[in-house]
């Protein structure tokens, strides 16, 4: 934080609302007032959460953090609805969901630490995209504060109350150039009475060809992932699948897909599953620089290879049923420029998730955009942020 701006906030707003080195609003109107403040006075701000995902910070006048923004508003079983702030952290959420035998299905990469916030302002979807859809199906409207200091509500707390322009789309993946997201309302869904995870092991090549067989037999997934050893922390390349639902009907689909794919599974038990969840979501940070891409299916193995010639080595997943690639390693800007400019040939878009400031200031966390799009997205961006006060790179320098 620069010098000053501590202490003109301290005696503007007072100081409580400092922890360290940031500014971490206790509620919704004291975010709107520091994002107020700083606007007014011509500073420059980053937002953060619990700072689990980042890897290092870009320069600006303050940090603004949700990291107190930490209360579970509401949790309404009947209508599948939560409402929570958006520092909550995925596994504080989790506890809380839990005495009502619901969860939200949403598995992020990255530690249990991570918020709420960051995970649908980055729209980092794990393997349940493939049976849950992606992040921005995951919530019903949010409250976002703009730098002016306004408090913009967004969509509904229900489903048929969300109508007309759907704005909250707009904040899932915007990485926080719209605003800061404060609260969320998401949608739920109630714990099944069987979560099953089995594994296989071997080279590549057959285990692309069982994940085809497998999405081809219309076997009910929620998880169908391809795992580079890096990723999987195992010696060869992994296929993970995942059935939720009955115990009669996940036993049935497990034995459809040892049938459809022709190779050997093994059932994880309970434990060893979640273990195995844990290194899946901590290797997908395991490198300075984390991005994803999306494919069509039928081109996942030619994507595979441009991605390990160009990119190098690095923890890999491959969503076999959604084309959503993820890569973790360390890469240097002008190395993630050519490959997504090889990538862009082919449309297949790469968007940057967390990377080092000076990548990140180069490549932009969407790079440059098709022809006509990058003027839309900087009247939206002027619309919410005028004086250009959130620092986020969205294009980069050189896309």
């Amino acid at each position: 934080m620069k010098a000053g701006v501590a202490a003109a906030l301290a005696g503007a707003l007072g100081p409580a609302l400092l922890d360290g080195e940031a500014v971490a609003p206790r509620s919704v109107e004291e975010m709107a007032g520091a994002a107020a403040l700083a606007t007014e006075q011509g500073w420059q701000w980053k937002l953060s959460g619990r700072g689990t995902w980042v890897t290092d910070d870009p320069p600006a006048d303050l940090e603004l953090s949700t990291r107190r923004l930490t209360r579970v508003l509401s949790i309404a079983p009947a209508d599948l609805v939560a409402t929570v702030e958006s520092g909550v952290t995925i596994a504080e959420l989790g506890a809380a969901l839990r005495p009502h035998r619901l969860w939200w299905p949403v598995d992020p990469p990255g530690r249990g630490e991570r918020t709420v916030g960051s995970v649908v302002a980055t729209a980092t979807a794990g393997p349940l995209r493939h049976g849950y859809g992606p992040v921005r199906d995951q919530f019903l409207g949010c409250t976002v504060v703009v730098p002016d200091g306004r408090v913009v509500e967004t969509g509904g707390r229900v489903v048929k109350n969300v109508a007309g322009f759907d704005l909250p789309k707009l904040h899932a993946g915007g990485f926080g150039a719209f605003g800061v997201i404060a609260r969320l309302h998401l949608r739920l869904r109630a714990v099944p009475e069987s979560d099953t995870t089995l594994l296989a092991e071997g080279d590549r090549p057959r285990l692309l060809a069982a994940a085809d067989a497998a999405r081809d037999s219309g076997v009910g997934l929620c998880a169908l992932e391809l795992l580079s050893p890096a990723a999987a922390g195992t010696s060869e390349w992994c296929l993970a699948a995942r059935l939720a639902g009955t115990r009669t009907g996940t036993e049935g689909e497990a034995a459809r897909l040892r049938v459809a794919t022709g190779i050997a599974w093994h059932t994880l038990g309970h434990d060893h599953a979640m273990s195995f969840r844990d290194i899946l979501a901590t290797t997908a940070e395991s490198g300075s620089s984390t991005f994803r891409l999306g494919c069509l299916t039928g081109d996942i193995a030619t994507t595979l290879g441009l991605l390990e010639a160009t990119a190098g080595a690095g923890a890999t997943f491959a969503g076999m049923g959604t084309g959503q690639l993820r890569w973790s390693g360390d890469v240097a800007p002008a190395q993630l420029i050519a490959l997504r400019r090889e990538l862009a040939a082919r449309e297949v878009p790469l968007t940057i998730e967390r990377a080092p400031w000076a990548l990140l200031r180069a490549a932009g966390h969407f790079g440059s955009l098709r022809n006509g799009v990058g003027p839309i997205l900087a009247r939206l961006r002027s619309l919410f942020d005028p004086a250009g006060s959130i620092v986020v790179a969205l294009e980069g320098n050189h896309g």
